[in-house]
């Protein structure tokens, strides 16, 4: 597969970067991952708009929408054949001298694709010890500084999981490490609010306007009481959660999927299935 690296397609033997680039050194830069069936983008545009947000928020010029999308398709469309693939976008701010301060180099863009394994439709979550900070200057903007849900994936695979859910530093139930969550209290669809530090995810989007969804701040135990729970993201999907675990052993069963996920999943795969662009 070809990679875009700064406006030329390179052979993924010729795909570098340099080891004094901003997104390397320190974490300065931003990144969308975009579902691609069958060689086709899915919900291309609302990614490269939050793409633009994200970049605006860390301070970066925001790329031309128009040009970044011609980009990706040429990307996505190089023959990559039926089944699911995962375009990356990740755009940093470029080649910059030791230590914070930026350099004056110019942003670097990479476009990137590899297959992608399709999601089982259950899993396993865990609930992170560690909260979100919804204050924080980096809240809300899908940034490459991903350290702490390394740390927290890595924990909740130890306890047999494939995602970890965490509050913010209020005690409300935010978002996992790549994902974002739902939960059904007494019949109703709820979903954090952005006001949590959680990232407005594409997926989640989505499922709000089409399942009529409320976003609404709960308690982070609602965990332990929340009739039906669900994963949203772009590799997921709608995902339902068969079991919670906790750090001190507690484990809560859930019959999965509930009847409120299997609506959403179902309205999720065929409104995606009917319009690539919505």
């Amino acid at each position: 597969m070809l990679t875009w690296v700064n406006g030329e397609l390179l052979d993924e033997s010729q795909a570098t970067v340099s080891v004094f680039d901003h997104g390397l050194t320190v974490g300065d830069g931003v990144f969308e991952t975009v579902k691609v069936v069958d060689g086709v983008s899915f919900a291309l545009g609302r990614h490269l708009a939050r793409l633009g947000r994200s970049a605006a928020g860390l301070g970066l010029p925001v790329p031309d929408g128009v040009e970044l999308a011609k980009a990706c398709e040429q990307v996505a469309g190089q023959g990559t054949g039926p089944g699911i693939h995962r375009l990356r976008i990740t755009y940093t701010g470029g080649i910059a001298p030791m230590g914070s301060g930026r350099g004056d180099s110019g942003p670097t863009l990479i476009i990137a694709i590899a297959p992608a394994a399709p999601q089982p439709p259950t899993t396993t979550v865990s609930v992170a010890p560690w909260p979100r900070n919804e204050r924080g200057a980096l809240a809300g903007l899908k940034t490459t500084s991903y350290a702490e849900n390394v740390v927290a994936l890595a924990r909740a695979a130890e306890l047999g999981a494939t995602e970890a859910l965490c509050a913010d530093t209020r005690g409300r139930l935010c978002e996992g490490t790549g994902s974002n969550v739902f939960v059904v209290v007494g019949g109703k669809l709820i979903t954090p609010t952005t006001a949590t530090g959680c990232l407005a995810g594409v997926t989640r989007g989505l499922v709000v306007e089409w399942c009529g969804a409320a976003q609404a701040d709960v308690d982070l135990s609602v965990l332990e009481t929340a009739e039906e729970i669900f994963l949203t993201s772009t590799t997921r999907d709608v995902q339902a959660v068969t079991a919670v675990v906790w750090d001190d052993g507690r484990r809560r069963e859930l019959a999965a999927p509930g009847p409120v996920t299997a609506r959403a999943a179902a309205t999720f795969a065929e409104r995606a299935a009917a319009d690539p662009e919505p």
